[in-house]
């Protein structure tokens, strides 16, 4: 006990061991409130609050949802290289992301090729433009992806151009069925690219873009959570089409997501955050882009934890809480935004929304296509594109894909 100065009168003492031993006794009686605080279980998981709800809206019509669609195709059509790839180095800002000539843009350019082959494949057509696009998308695809690598020993985009070619070739697979000549280049080609996503595994298991560790042959940079959700549902795909993936690659991978989601089924940035989970870009609202993707890659692959009830969870906060995302759409620097959230994860997070929309019951779909058509069909750009962050001359196309496949899954008698 000590004495007040003023009174006289004994008080307890206040010494910052007490106030320490306080806060833990409070901290392990009362259980954890506030948004994003939920718990897991070993059938999935109960939220200690009801979850945030999307509002009402008034989704766009059938007729709505087309037309973006047909005016996005037309931009594909429209800024496609005539070498049938998209996108270019072309600066359209004083400063720009750091991408060391010419492996960087190899790697952009190769992502961003194949993402507008599967938009356009996705779309279903049959019309001589799209057939012809898809054509020519296809053999520079074929021609191109096979020398793809690293730009340098801290640069590793080459991963997202391996995960979205295995994407892209996964789907030509199932468009060439019938013609077995090429049906057997696409399967050499797939193999191809799952041997040098095992040459970039991180050591840790999983996918990254950058390593400013040791440089080393096999990466030494951090795992990255979204990164390896997009490696993992490219696999996915692929497996459908006849690829076979190692299984402990996929299981390194999936231990690697594991380490780095939180209770609430938020995911960390990157495995290097592990010691500061409650940084901003690490709780509900910064990892709202990421979640979607994550939840998504371990619920195909077999995860319980990743029940409807995760899934649904989810989706709700993204369209309840939309704006943390938006906010950052279109901002020039990487995670300027509230809750360190960068303007490219806002297509990339809806286009893993729609695909987990798809593994809810037919009955719960509806609604949420509805919240993912009210969205995209108001950003659409007068050109017909949609774009979240200005990455040289990649943005725009990048991003329409994202919509365009997003968008088809928005598809219903209406």
């Amino acid at each position: 006990m000590a004495k007040d100065r003023r009174s006289g009168k004994a008080v307890a003492s206040r010494t910052p061991w007490a106030c320490a031993l306080f806060i833990v006794c409070i901290v392990t009686v009362l259980p954890l409130a506030g948004p994003g605080a939920e718990s897991a279980t070993s059938s999935g998981w109960r939220p200690s609050e009801p979850p945030p709800r999307p509002g009402p809206i008034e989704p766009p019509s059938r007729r709505e949802i087309e037309d973006a669609i047909r005016r996005g195709r037309n931009f594909l059509l429209k800024t496609q290289n005539k070498n049938g790839s998209w996108g270019s180095v072309r600066v359209n800002r004083p400063t720009e992301v750091y991408a060391p000539v010419p492996g960087a843009h190899h790697a952009f350019r190769a992502a961003t090729s194949a993402l507008c082959v599967s938009a356009l494949i996705e779309l279903g057509e049959t019309s001589p433009e799209v057939d012809a696009a898809i054509d020519r998308g296809e053999q520079w695809l074929l021609r191109e992806l096979p020398h793809l690598r690293r730009a340098t020993p801290d640069a590793i985009y080459n991963t997202w151009g391996h995960a979205y070619g295995i994407a892209a070739l996964a789907r030509l697979a199932g468009r060439h069925r019938d013609d077995r000549q090429r049906t057997e280049e696409i399967q050499r080609q797939l193999q191809q690219q799952l041997e040098c996503l095992q040459r970039y595994e991180a050591v840790d298991g999983g996918w990254c873009y950058y390593d400013f560790n040791a440089h080393t042959q096999r990466p030494s940079g951090s795992t990255i959570s979204f990164v390896t959700a997009a490696v993992l549902t490219a696999l996915y795909d692929a497996k459908q089409a006849g690829l076979t993936p190692p299984e402990r690659l996929v299981q390194r991978a999936l231990d690697s997501m594991r380490r780095q989601r939180k209770p609430d089924f938020s995911y960390l940035y990157g495995e290097y955050l592990k010691y500061r989970p409650m940084r901003s870009v690490n709780r509900p609202a910064g990892s709202l882009g990421r979640s979607q993707a994550c939840n998504l890659a371990m619920r195909l692959w077999g995860d319980p934890a990743i029940t409807d009830e995760v899934l649904i969870t989810w989706l709700d906060r993204l369209f309840a809480r939309n704006l943390w995302l938006d906010i950052g759409r279109k901002r020039p620097i990487p995670h300027e935004a509230y809750f360190q959230v960068a303007g490219y994860f806002f297509y990339f997070g809806h286009y893993y929304a729609a695909r987990c929309i798809e593994q809810l019951p037919p009955s719960a779909q509806p609604v949420y296509q509805d919240y993912l058509a009210h969205v995209l069909v108001s950003l659409q750009e007068s050109d017909g594109s949609w774009w979240d962050f200005p990455l040289y001359d990649y943005h725009q196309q990048y991003g329409t894909a994202f919509a365009l496949m997003s968008l088809v899954r928005c598809r219903r008698a209406r």
